[in-house]
């Protein structure tokens, strides 16, 4: 009995250490917008390591993939997609998600934090908050494509300038 425990351990101990080994590290990061090229990436480790308000990551025909990084007491904007269902991940942080049918009613509002997934249906209005005393971290999958192939928003301040833009 004990040596099959000892096995066990053994092999769970070796299972985590093959699978901390082939993580990435930050210093493995290379943030840029992928395109629609087969990808495989440790999403947790790439959106950790950008500092930038929003910088899109994988961009198909179809769907689309960007990691933000909200500063403490920022948020992403009060928006509207009205083709585009969205998914937000947190990654880390803390957050309020306000949505609803209209801007004056953000009818639905929730308290989030790391892990937690939101999705967002299309032509609702939305707005996540960073409540927290860090950068918020979470990356967005946009369903079709939302922002321009190579998107990279150094602030918020910058990501409405080129939403006026547009």
């Amino acid at each position: 009995m004990k040596t099959k425990l000892i096995v066990w351990m053994g092999v769970l101990l070796l299972g985590w250490f093959t699978i901390s080994c082939a993580q990435a590290t930050p210093a493995d990061v290379t943030l840029k917008d992928y395109g629609a090229d087969p990808t495989v990436l440790n999403i947790d480790t790439y959106t950790m390591s950008n500092n930038n308000f929003r910088a899109a990551l994988w961009t198909g025909t179809k769907l689309q993939v960007t990691l933000m990084s909200i500063p403490v007491g920022g948020q992403i904007g009060l928006e509207e997609h009205p083709d585009t269902d969205q998914f937000l991940r947190i990654e880390d942080g803390k957050a309020k998600v306000l949505m609803g049918d209209s801007k004056k009613s953000l009818t639905f509002v929730k308290t989030v934090g790391k892990d937690f997934a939101i999705m967002i249906p299309a032509g609702k209005w939305h707005n996540t908050i960073n409540t927290g005393d860090r950068p918020l971290k979470l990356y967005s999958i946009y369903a079709p494509v939302e922002h321009p192939r190579g998107t990279v928003h150094q602030t918020f301040e910058e990501a409405e300038e080129a939403e006026h833009q547009h």
